[in-house]
């Protein structure tokens, strides 16, 4: 006996509201915020051309920092910028240890309020290294 879709799918007032989180931790993505992560190169550049694999790992570490920090205007620190180009070209590192910095802008014309920093973090290896919001 079949009782039909309708008991299957909860309402909205059972499933809860997707609205305010509460005191779940977490801070607002308009709000200045630090996250540790390690990005893994090697599989976002698997089967590219060798002259863009250098270029490609740059925009693949903004398009990374772009989705977690939920911010349009990331730029990339002369360190981690020199880290990705150290094996030329073509001999990116498989994996980067990375520090996104999401902060306020100090122009008062600027469009975008937030913008994101990211740098590297220099390890000496990447086992077990999680994902992990940094506090100042």
């Amino acid at each position: 006996f079949f009782f039909g879709f309708r008991t299957m799918v909860k309402s909205k007032k059972e499933r809860g509201s997707k609205g305010k989180k509460g005191p779940s931790g977490r801070k607002p993505k308009n709000e200045p915020a630090s996250y540790e992560a390690t990005i893994n190169l090697h599989k976002r550049l698997l089967s590219q051309t060798f002259k863009n694999r250098a270029r490609k790992a740059v925009k693949h570490v903004k398009v990374f920092a772009k989705k977690i920090m939920h911010t349009q205007d990331v730029r990339v620190d002369p360190k981690l910028n020199k880290f990705l180009w150290s094996g030329g070209i073509k001999g990116v590192p498989f994996r980067a240890r990375i520090r996104m910095d999401r902060k306020r802008s100090e122009d008062e014309d600027s469009k975008k309020k937030l913008y994101t920093v990211v740098s590297w973090i220099p390890v000496a290896e990447y086992k077990n290294l999680k994902t992990q919001r940094v506090d100042e």
